[in-house]
């Protein structure tokens, strides 16, 4: 009689005993985690793909995993034809199968085709018991083997507890109501990364042995299994690590139980072979010891720094600073680098006759192979960023030099000129230079001689002890030293050549502001005043001769160099340019010559400077609705002009159907609608090909020209009601029990200078990967295969700038909430009083057909009738002041990369602001729901009671009733948000809002009205016929 262990089998039978060990599970045919075999799978060459799973069973693995969940790819079909394929290879098919997917359907297509005992991997509780239970019978049936996800309704157990409690409550389930035998259930107990910098994920690996023990002992019977792999994925990169890592996890894991785990079979190294310092180093991160404050996390990765791929340890590799100076900024570009940049800028300048041919040399070829990883999926966005500063760090650096040549162009007369510098400077002598110069008594060093000149004391005084005296010409208009250019250490006067090298420093500063300095001796100043006049007169004749020739040579170096003007800018009324500034830094990455005219530009403005600047491209973004008629207006603008550059439209509310409806037909010179920054790089490389041009211009033409007929002529999928009948479909709720909770306040209250620390913990991180481009559920981000090494960089860069903001208080958070009693006088109108401030609120109601028993809801159906009494209403608004200053500093800097995270970060906090606050609401100062206990995931998949629908959302579109909601909080003079003239909220991380308190009540998007809704709102709320077209276009296309 067999023994309860689990039996496996493929050809031959595989029995899972307590002297067996570990068994390995072969991880590399999973097209989530080999690259090679998703490309062999993806081009249906399953006979190479099938090398791949020989190569695992080669290298030891003991059960093959085989995944096949691809967005590109029909999962089932591959499943089944490479398991197909599998069982026709002895060598492979000898071994048992492992039948992996997140689709229970690809799964029992796979039990369909596997011959022997396989294991299912995985089902799990996530989505209740009942279909637990269901997939569960089915493996049973097929006689398969299970593996059981630590994951519940509640989301995966990532503590020891958790663990524990969910496993334990499968295990009952599956033993007691399905009847799996015990030795048949395999628990996968979640590895989750370590070493992130993250404090709270230190003690994963801890709490999976610990829990492995636990749960060995609880069933013996019972095996434990794990993905290995995901521990180290903070490493992603480094295998040396990765590899003792895994080794030194299963040492422990095993010792206290752990059966199998996924992991690859050719990249295990035995513990005692692996480097001391390494192993001792993996240790104390994998046992969480030592690692107060991620003190032997930081170790570990300053060790993994200095380790190469197969475990020699060497000094950090600089082997790139032994390149050419070429190879050196190409590298500095592509990796981020800014440490070398100005000495290396330094060394190409002087290697090139014009500083711009560093720029349109070296430089561009660096910013060409960034771009050219970027347009393959080889870099991601925030590393394009990073390049971005590198460039812009690099041409600020040349832009003294650069500036230098162009003053010269511009030689003005030496005409007198007002001072504008605060601090009073030192006004030279008028002299005029004659005959009489030589009689002059004030002719010395302590003056500049010129015509009416200001120049601050601390020149003078430098000047003074120059070697010579200085006479300086006038070749800029206006500008003075700054004080702090000119602070030198002065040469001593006994020093004559260390007073000719402060007079050279001098020279070059004065240059810099639009200067010329010409040094004689005093002797001949007083002396020989004419030929100090002739000398004067020649050296200003070089001047003109020297500026025309570099006038020449500028201008057939911008000949030469062909750089393309792409014109961007935020539209009149809308203060969002996040995804802009992306935009902007990716097309300068790939060397296009990029002007920002920033946010709430006017359409005059923008189109003028276009003309003005001869650019080659206008580009338009905008985040609000309004913003797309602004749009219309541009283009309309551009053809009214005679313009024949095309215009990119761009932006969270923009679409290409409505730039093919709407904005398209109004201009006749190409309009394009771009999605995101890599494809706004692929259309202006389009653009700006001649080969290309054309051709994208007209097929692109004739998709919108067909979008637009199709949109016009298409038969409407949804039918739509009469108003009145869809008043008369409102959400049904019981009124006659029901008593409206009462706020603790009518009025408001304020939150000024809220404590960061606290609205911290509120943050939402999804929507701060996605305006990286960065695409993942967080924290699963941060080690997807894919974009995890990349989305945890930019986590822990976006923590530090955090802690940076909170610790020398950067930002400040100001709030406020607002209650008032709420009387529905109409099925759509809402009259509200907070004190002596009182408000009619107007809703707009669903009209689409719906099926039986489903509502057509309006916000107001919320709010209790008036002929039950009154009701209450809530209001918000909240902002995140002080982000100018640093924006203007980072600008300065050349520092793209902090520019867009400081944005980011402002926008994630002003939500978890509000998120804070309804909270707050809800458990305090409305306190409906005082009880209430959610996890901050709970909080995000707003499992709560009640809503917070902002106006101009799909709830409540009409940004109007923002007015309305701002004066009854007086906003902009309690918390400084002040609405623009297309109603969007500046500071641009600004939210607001209502408060609905009904345990019915839902987010719901209203669609479109028809022309009877749009009469009567127009006619609630006093409206002109244009007015009401421009508010409320959004709901009638």
């Amino acid at each position: 009689m067999l023994k309860p262990y689990l039996q496996l089998s493929g050809l031959e039978p595989l029995s899972i005993r307590p002297e067996t060990n570990f068994v390995n599970i072969g991880e590399r045919t999973n097209v989530t985690g080999s690259k090679k075999f998703a490309r062999l799978i993806r081009s249906g060459n399953y006979e190479e793909a099938l090398s791949v799973a020989r190569d695992q069973v080669e290298n030891g693995a003991q059960v093959i995993d085989i995944n096949m969940d691809d967005a590109l790819l029909d999962s089932k079909t591959a499943m089944t034809t490479f398991l197909n394929l599998v069982q026709s290879e002895p060598e492979i098919a000898k071994i048992p199968i492992m039948i992996d997917s997140s689709k229970f359907d690809i799964i029992e297509a796979g039990l369909k085709c596997v011959q022997g005992k396989c294991i299912v991997n995985s089902i799990s509780m996530k989505e209740g018991v009942e279909k637990f239970i269901k997939e569960a019978r089915i493996c049973r049936n097929f006689g398969a083997a299970v593996v059981v996800m630590a994951f519940d309704e509640q989301g995966q157990a990532d503590t020891m507890e958790r663990k524990v409690e969910i496993s334990s409550k499968a295990y009952k389930i599956l033993t007691e109501e399905v009847g799996f035998p015990p030795q048949d259930i395999i628990f996968d107990l979640n590895i989750f990364a370590i070493a992130t910098g993250l404090e709270e994920h230190n003690n994963y690996a801890v709490d999976f042995i610990e829990a492995t023990r636990t749960l060995k002992q609880k069933f013996p019977l019972a095996k434990i299994s794990g993905g290995v792999s995901n521990l180290s994925f903070s490493f992603r990169g480094n295998e040396t690590v990765r590899e003792a890592m895994h080794s030194v996890f299963l040492y422990y894991a095993v010792k206290v139980g752990m059966d199998m785990g996924i992991v690859n079979a050719g990249q295990l190294v035995v513990y005692d072979q692996i480097e001391p310092k390494l192993r001792d180093l993996a240790e104390k991160v994998i046992l969480n010891q030592n690692n107060e404050d991620n003190s032997a996390t930081e170790a570990l990765i300053t060790f993994a720094e200095t380790v190469k791929a197969k475990g020699k340890v060497v000094k950090k590799d600089d082997a790139w600073r032994n390149g050419s100076v070429q190879d050196r900024l190409s590298h500095a570009l592509v990796n981020g680098i800014t440490d070398y940049i100005d000495q290396d800028t330094e060394e190409a300048r002087l290697q090139y006759a014009r500083p711009l041919e560093v720029i349109e040399g070296p430089l561009m070829v660096g910013m060409d192979i960034v771009g050219d990883l970027f347009g393959s999926g080889k870099m991601f966005l925030p590393q394009v960023v990073k390049s971005a500063r590198v460039m812009k760090k690099s041409v600020a650096y040349l832009f003294p030099f650069i500036e230098k040549e162009k003053r010269i162009n511009h030689v003005l007369p030496m005409e007198p000129a007002e001072s504008k510098d605060a601090s009073k400077p030192v006004v030279a002598q008028q002299i005029k230079l004659s005959d009489m110069l030589a009689k002059s008594e004030v002719a010395t060093g302590d003056f500049l001689i010129n015509q009416s000149i200001g120049v601050d004391q601390v020149t003078v005084d430098a000047l003074s002890k120059s070697a010579h005296l200085a006479i300086v010409i006038k070749t800029a208009e206006n500008k003075l030293l700054p004080v702090a250019d000119v602070e030198a250490n002065p040469p001593t006067k006994e020093a004559e050549e260390a007073a000719i090298a402060q007079e050279t420093l001098l020279e070059d500063q004065l240059e810099q502001y639009g200067y010329h300095l010409l040094a004689i001796s005093e002797n001949e100043l007083l002396e020989n005043a004419d030929l100090v006049q002739h000398v004067i007169t020649k050296k200003i004749e070089q001047i003109e001769q020297l500026a025309a020739k570099l006038k020449e040579a500028t201008e057939q170096g911008a000949q030469k160099s062909g750089a393309k003007k792409i014109l961007m800018a935020t539209v009149k009324g809308d203060v969002h340019d996040i995804g802009k500034n992306i935009v902007g830094v990716v097309l300068g990455c790939n060397g296009y010559q990029v002007q920002d005219l920033g946010v709430m530009v006017p359409t005059e403005k923008l189109l003028d400077t276009a003309i003005k600047e001869n650019v080659d491209i206008v580009g338009v973004s905008g985040l609000i609705t309004p913003s797309l008629d602004e749009m219309v207006g541009v283009a309309k603008e551009m053809k009214r002009r005679g313009m024949t550059i095309p215009l990119l439209i761009g932006g969270a509310t923009t679409s290409r159907i409505h730039t093919a409806v709407k904005i398209a037909p109004e201009y006749d010179n190409g309009v394009i609608h771009t999605l995101d920054a890599s494809r706004c790089v692929t259309v202006v490389g389009q653009l700006f090909n001649p080969d290309l041009r054309d051709e994208f211009l007209k097929v692109t033409k004739e998709d919108y020209v067909k979008l637009k007929h199709q949109f016009e002529n298409k038969k409407p999928v949804k039918k739509y009601i009469p108003f009145s009948e869809a008043q008369g479909n409102p959400v049904q709720i019981n009124w006659e029990g029901y008593t409206p909770p009462i706020p603790s306040f009518i009025g408001t209250k304020l939150f000024k200078n809220y404590d960061l620390r606290e609205i911290r913990s509120y943050i939402d991180w999804k929507p701060f990967f996605i305006s990286w481009e960065l695409h993942g559920n967080f924290p699963d981000i941060l080690t997807d295969e894919i974009v995890g090494v990349e989305a945890t960089k930019v986590y822990n860069d976006a923590n530090a700038m955090l802690d940076t903001i909170i610790n020398e208080r950067w930002l400040h958070a100001d709030g406020m909430v607002g209650f008032m009693e709420a009387v529905k006088t109409g099925p759509d109108t809402v009259e509200v009083a907070m004190g002596d401030k009182k408000a009619t609120l107007q809703f707009i109601r669903q009209q689409v057909k719906k099926a039986v028993g489903q509502p057509n809801i309006s916000l107001s159906d919320f709010l209790r009738p008036a002929s039950y009494g009154k009701d209450y209403l809530g209001s918000f608004a909240v902002t995140i002041h002080g982000i100018d200053p640093h924006l203007k500093r980072f600008i300065e800097d050349n520092d793209d990369y902090n520019k867009i995270m400081i944005q980011a970060l402002s926008d994630r906090l002003v939500e978890a602001f509000a998120e804070m606050l309804h909270q707050k609401t809800r458990t305090e100062l409305w306190g409906y729901d005082k009880e209430e206990q959610f996890s901050a995931d709970d909080l995000i998949h707003e499992k709560y009671t009640g809503i917070r629908p902002a106006p101009g959302y799909p709830a409540c579109p009409d940004h109007t009733e923002k007015i309305k909601l701002f004066d009854l909080l007086q906003a902009t003079e309690n918390v400084g948000i002040e609405l623009t003239e297309s109603l969007a909220m500046h500071p641009a991380s600004s939210v607001c809002g209502w408060y609905f308190s009904h345990p019915q009540s839902q987010y719901f998007g209203i669609g479109k009205i028809m022309q009877d809704q749009y009469d009567d709102y127009k006619q609630r709320q006093g409206w002109s016929e244009e007015y009401a077209e421009k508010w409320l276009r959004p709901v009638m296309e």
